[in-house]
């Protein structure tokens, strides 16, 4: 995944109105009800006697890299009519909020500057940005395509201030060094 995919996954579990079981039998027990043994195991790197170990309370400490493979396979499945509530709603009405340190370069016309630098901006995005993002991640957009899009964002909205001005202005969105979302 890219900086703009992990940022919306960061995004979408801030959503959560309850949080995920916080003991690894809890989470091998909510992970059940969606998988089997085994396809946890594989999922999180373990067989699945470990699974039923840890669902079991036999084992209770896993080593550092599987108990966060344990914590993200929980995290992706916890609370799925939530987060596609929150989407939905950022994707019609509310838009979402980007947050973000990175070089900007420009083609703009004769006689202006075009050389790029950092900028850190903090920039609200409406609802059709939103919904052009998420579905271009439902379609398995390469992140080179989810920067597009925000780029176009910040481009009409912040460089552009909503077309009044810099008619002819064309931002390019690269060395990220942060970039976070909300909605």
């Amino acid at each position: 995944m890219g900086e703009i995919e992990d940022a919306i996954v960061r995004a979408d579990q801030e959503a959560f109105t309850r949080e995920p079981p916080k003991t690894v039998r809890g989470r091998i027990n909510f992970l059940l009800k969606h998988l089997s043994p085994k396809e946890i195991g594989q999922e999180v790197g373990v067989t699945a006697d470990s699974v039923n170990r840890y669902r079991r309370g036999v084992r209770k400490n896993p080593p550092p890299q599987v108990a966060a493979k344990i914590d993200e396979a929980v995290r992706a499945r916890w609370q799925p009519m939530v987060r596609r509530r929150r989407r939905q709603e950022a994707a019609t009405s509310t838009g979402i909020t980007v947050e973000t340190r990175a070089r900007f370069g420009y083609t703009a016309p004769v006689g202006t500057t075009d050389d790029g630098r950092v900028r850190r901006l903090t920039v609200h995005l409406p609802a059709s940005y939103a919904q052009r993002l998420f579905d271009a991640r439902a379609e398995g957009a390469a992140d080179r395509d989810l920067r597009a899009i925000v780029a176009e964002g910040l481009q009409e909205i912040y460089f552009k201030d909503g077309g009044t001005r810099a008619d002819e202005l064309r931002v390019e969105f690269t060395d990220i060094d942060y970039f976070d979302v909300s909605f």
